[in-house]
């Protein structure tokens, strides 16, 4: 009870902090409180080690460059994070550090896979904008619009590998998971990620702005319609699919 109490006491002075500095929404700051919560209370420091390798570079990434990345998105694309994304990206991984706290290796490794996953896909898409050379489709390799999903460049392949192997070396260090086969995890789950964008996650366009988007109400306010892919997979469903992936690669490997 001590050590849930402790992790909850945590959660809740991160998720304010990073509500004041306007990196979480309301709705994203409780959500960081369950999260954050399961995760302190049921791992301890390891765990909350694991938790910020990805969550303090990740807030942090999102800040760089903002005005060029806001001019490419032709939008205000950096804002609090909400409940749902904030899920999308962590509630793999609170599940897994939940069912970690028997004792089992597999679930440990699989919770620092969802979030070698998570750190992957973040930044390879923060540093990844900020390329100075056109984006392609990981599909056709086609070239896109920077800041839309499905889209590579050599500078955020590198970063996505760097974000993977950040997580990858705190998990081992802490000896939560080891750290080829949690790397190894991350990088598959943000592939993933880039192959859904590029796939199955719907595109929409706003006919006022004549722009490609990703969001049912563009910045603008005008109701945007689908160009591409199935209208009920958006950006958070394929950020929680990432996670997964990563959580269930980390295990696989963890087990061979």
């Amino acid at each position: 009870m001590t050590q849930l109490a402790l992790g909850a006491a945590l959660a809740a002075i991160v998720a304010l902090l990073a509500y004041r500095v306007r990196a979480l929404s309301r709705s994203g700051a409780a959500a960081a409180f369950a999260i954050g919560a399961a995760v302190f209370g049921s791992g301890g420091w390891p765990a909350a080690a694991v938790l910020f390798a990805f969550f303090v570079p990740s807030t942090l990434l999102t800040r760089v460059g903002r005005a060029r990345k806001n001019a490419i998105a032709g939008e205000a694309r950096i804002r609090p994070r909400s409940g749902w994304q904030v899920l999308a990206n962590g509630a793999v991984a609170a599940l897994c550090a939940l069912a970690a706290s028997g004792g089992s290796a597999a679930f440990s490794a699989a919770f620092a896979g969802a979030f070698a996953a998570a750190s992957a896909d973040t930044w390879g898409t923060e540093i990844g904008e900020l390329s100075p050379a056109a984006p392609v489709s990981i599909l056709s390799f086609r070239r896109m619009r920077a800041g839309l999903s499905g889209g590579v460049t050599l500078l955020g392949a590198t970063a996505t590998i760097g974000g993977a192997l950040f997580v990858a070396g705190v998990a081992w260090a802490v000896r939560i998971g080891p750290l080829l086969g949690v790397a190894v995890a991350g990088v598959a789950g943000a592939l993933l990620d880039s192959v859904l964008g590029a796939s199955l996650q719907a595109h929409r366009w706003c006919p006022a702005c004549a722009r490609e988007c990703e969001t049912r109400l563009h910045e603008c306010g005008t109701r945007t319609r689908l160009q591409r892919g199935l209208a009920w997979i958006e950006n958070d469903g394929v950020n929680f699919a990432a996670t997964l992936c990563g959580a269930l690669v980390a295990a696989l490997l963890t087990k061979l």
